[in-house]
């Protein structure tokens, strides 16, 4: 995937200096040239879940029509998984025949739509020019960055950078209509597995207000607001950026929900099953008793690992100052051979006692920092599951030789 986008700059270039009569975009004055932002809807893949778009070049005389995106990126790259979990991902700007491209998307059964932007001559011109250059070999790669330098954003950028900064102007002014969080759960509601890791993973600063220049780091965002965007006409006045738009091809798939999943009540009523399977079995059953007691210490100590190293390893700045390491933590491993005693009717010793102490209280202050004010993070979901758990552990320890069916 890496040399697509090089073998067709060297095309477009060659064909430019055969000296052809008209080459195509490369050659063809910018009166020639339309400008059209394309999007394409989400598709079913997880790394397809936010859509995708690209900017289209058409020469009106030649019919030659180039798609420019930024989604590129190439799995045989060396040490791209370990650079992928970093934080570290090397994306690169592509470019394809605009026919082929809406074959692929069509194909696959996600939606495409077409809005004709409204830009001179001299920017129409300018906007290729800065695409060409982009696609050359020694300036198509750059660090990808899930919210603020993606396939979107590279795209709202290009736009901007021909309209002087009156895009960023429009957006920065209007408030966005959700946080990242809740796009973020929105549009991968679809596969819970992934809603529920990334939003277990997400730290505050997923939960601020967004302006609409923001949140236009997906695309079907971006594609809605430029829809209210106006600029300056070679009138004096203001006219609308999209000139006009079209349904290219229908959505096929499922398509995600308008609003996020309340997570509060399906993740309090789980933490309130696994607290009242832990004390029941703890009562009857002590041996079963101890895997689900030790299932649950073993996830939350593997998680708080996961949750720490994506702290303290990684550029997943979204991952940063997360308030569920208080919830989850590696201390939960350390109080394993307490369950286990706990099982044979043995109390808790000293150490344990202290550990368990010190794990209520960073739920309790887990708690305390998300009632304040401003609010650390919205994280309520995961408060009320592992308060239900924390609290059931903390019970079944108490008395443990009391218990009836533990063995004397």
């Amino acid at each position: 995937m890496r040399q697509i986008g090089s073998l067709l700059c060297s095309t477009l270039l060659c064909a430019a200096a055969a000296g052809a009569a008209h080459a195509g975009i490369v050659t063809a004055p910018g009166a020639d040239l339309a400008v059209s932002l394309i999007t394409y809807g989400p598709g079913d893949v997880y790394w397809e879940r936010f859509g995708h778009d690209a900017i289209e070049i058409r020469d009106r005389v030649s019919g030659q029509a180039v798609s420019f995106n930024y989604g590129v990126f190439d799995f045989d790259e060396r040490g791209f998984l370990l650079n992928f979990a970093r934080g570290y991902m090397h994306y690169m700007i592509d470019a394809e025949p605009t026919g082929a491209d809406e074959r692929f998307y069509r194909d696959s059964g996600r939606s495409i739509a077409s809005q004709r932007l409204r830009l001179s001559a001299a920017q129409a011109a300018k906007l290729r020019d800065f695409l060409l250059w982009n696609l050359q070999p020694q300036n198509a790669g750059y660090n990808y960055d899930y919210l603020l330098d993606n396939c979107a954003t590279r795209v709202r950028d290009a736009l901007d950078r021909v309209l002087g900064g009156a895009l960023r102007k429009a957006l920065s002014a209007r408030p966005g209509a959700m946080t990242y969080r809740q796009q973020i759960d929105r549009l991968t509601s679809g596969q819970a597995w992934m809603m529920l890791a990334l939003d277990l993973g997400m730290g505050p600063s997923a939960d601020r207000a967004l302006n609409a220049w923001q949140e236009s780091f997906l695309p079907m965002v971006l594609q809605r607001q430029l829809r209210a965007v106006r600029i300056a006409d070679a009138g004096g006045g203001f006219a609308p950026l999209v000139l006009r738009e079209r349904r290219v091809a229908p959505n096929r798939l499922e398509p995600p929900p308008q609003q996020p999943p309340d997570l509060r009540i399906p993740l309090a009523l789980a933490g309130l099953a696994y607290a009242a399977l832990i004390l029941a079995l703890r009562r009857r059953a002590p041996r079963a008793y101890a895997l689900a007691a030790g299932a649950f210490l073993a996830a939350a100590g593997f998680i708080g690992v996961l949750l720490a190293c994506l702290w303290t390893l990684t550029m997943h700045r979204i991952a940063w100052d997360n308030a569920n390491l208080l919830l989850f933590n590696p201390l939960a491993f350390a109080l394993l051979p307490a369950v286990w005693r706990a099982r044979r009717g043995g109390g808790l010793g000293a150490s344990s006692r202290a550990l368990l102490g010190l794990q209520l209280a960073a739920v309790l202050l887990a708690a305390l920092l998300h009632l304040l004010p401003d609010g650390v993070q919205q994280n309520q979901p995961w408060l009320l599951f592992a308060i239900c758990c924390w609290g059931a552990l903390a019970y079944s320890f108490r008395g443990a030789a009391n218990f009836r069916g533990a063995p004397a």
